[in-house]
């Protein structure tokens, strides 16, 4: 909207200093997105919680894998933008969705497992007591359903109905076929730390 703005008041340069700082904006959360991703997934594999190669690093430190792997997917966003630029958006907002959504059904299953195992005595001495709980839980989680519904119901979000559930499978896939799990002592640090 600045752009056309600045160009029906007959101030081009504007319009293209604006093109320019939006531009270099863009690239730079690109950046930021490639490197913070590697680094993420370089930590994960030194924890032993994704596979050995991404810990890997260059003779600078960088971790040359988890960085490709990074550069790939957002190269895949690219090229889905190229091939489906209509749906492409609707696509990776719904997926996202549907990560958010698994998210927050876990953390409700396990508040609610974890107050039903507490005795009287234990809920008694809670600092935080949920109001309405259990409802307030239940009422979470049919709300989640209810967005799950309405996603099936319209066809452009329903794809996040497929990729969701297949790319959970590839992540148990890949955790039993690489027997990820955390080491001791990253464990300890990450208690020691809190």
């Amino acid at each position: 909207p600045f752009v056309m703005t600045f160009e029906r008041l007959g101030i081009k340069t504007a319009a293209g200093i604006i093109n320019f700082v939006v531009i270099t904006a863009a690239l730079s959360s690109c950046n930021g997105g490639i490197f913070s991703t590697g680094r993420m997934l370089y930590s994960l594999a030194q924890n032993g919680q994704a596979p050995a190669s991404f810990a890997r690093t260059s003779s600078n430190g960088v971790p040359r894998n988890a960085l490709l792997l990074s550069i790939a997917a957002l190269l895949l966003g690219v090229l889905l933008n190229y091939l489906v630029p209509e749906k492409v958006f609707v696509w990776v907002t719904a997926i996202a969705t549907f990560g958010a959504i698994w998210t927050w059904v876990m953390i409700l299953l396990a508040q609610l497992k974890f107050r039903a195992g507490l005795s009287k005595a234990e809920r008694d001495r809670l600092q935080f007591r949920m109001w309405l709980w259990p409802l307030s839980s239940y009422l979470a989680l049919a709300f989640l359903i209810l967005v799950v519904g309405l996603m099936a119901y319209f066809e452009e979000t329903r794809i996040a109905l497929y990729v969701g559930p297949a790319f959970l499978v590839l992540l148990t896939v890949l955790y039993y076929v690489f027997k990820l799990s955390p080491k001791e002592d990253g464990v300890a640090v990450a208690r020691s730390a809190s």
